[in-house]
């Protein structure tokens, strides 16, 4: 084989890949994953609440996708509102996966953020808000510079309320990006099956690496409730 052959089949191969991290995997091409669950600690680094159930039960939780998970995050953490967080994944097929495995492409997972916060202090509404602000909706199996299936934007409901909520804040924002020249949302808005806790390293990643990468932005536009 030639060199000009050997170049192309490298080009090829590289493009498949690329490709392959923009499709998610059916059942027969995920990857088996395993039973045990991936251990992390039992407090939050920054808050110093249960990063894990049991939670007091007046509270709810949240699972959302918005592009790497440590500035995302972050982003909730920040709430007084908010009890706790943690990264995980969310929306695939492989259980119990490790971090490299989700970047793959062949776990069918997104990087996820759990928020568990008080309704008494702050509506799912808001928390929706911020998820239609600080990311771009709109960019399919990517977010920023960062592409893959496990970027991409999703909400993964609890209860029916809250697919609602997440269908109807879909459908009012889509008008707004449409006007201001936007193409269509591509969140995908599906039942929260499992969230599989990411390992203890990435867990409130930037708090422990203040300098850490965070790829968090938005569109610019804002939400109206």
């Amino acid at each position: 084989m030639n060199l000009f052959k050997i170049e192309q089949t490298v080009k090829m191969s590289l493009i498949d890949l690329i490709n392959k991290k923009s499709i998610l995997p059916n059942k027969s091409e995920a990857l088996p994953g395993r039973e045990e669950e991936m251990e992390v600690p039992e407090e939050h680094f920054v808050k110093g609440t249960r990063l894990k159930e049991p939670f007091p039960n007046s509270l709810e939780k949240a699972i959302f996708g918005m592009g790497c998970f440590w500035g995302v995050e972050k982003k909730f953490w920040e709430l007084d509102s908010v009890f706790s967080t943690a990264v995980g994944y969310s929306g695939g097929i492989t259980p119990n996966p490790t971090y490299r495995e989700v970047c793959t492409g062949f776990t069918g997972h997104n990087e996820t953020v759990l928020v568990v916060y008080h309704p008494d202090k702050v509506s799912y509404d808001d928390l929706l808000k911020i998820f239609w602000e600080q990311h771009d909706p709109t960019q399919g199996m990517r977010q920023g510079n960062d592409m893959g299936t496990q970027y991409r934007s999703g909400i993964y409901y609890m209860t029916e309320s809250q697919k609602k909520s997440a269908t109807k804040t879909k459908s009012t924002y889509q008008n707004t990006l449409s006007r201001h020249g936007f193409g269509s949302i591509t969140t995908e808005i599906i039942s929260a099956r499992d969230f599989y806790y990411a390992e203890h390293n990435h867990q409130q990643y930037l708090a422990k690496n203040p300098n850490g990468y965070c790829s968090l932005e938005g569109t610019g536009i804002k939400f109206d409730l």
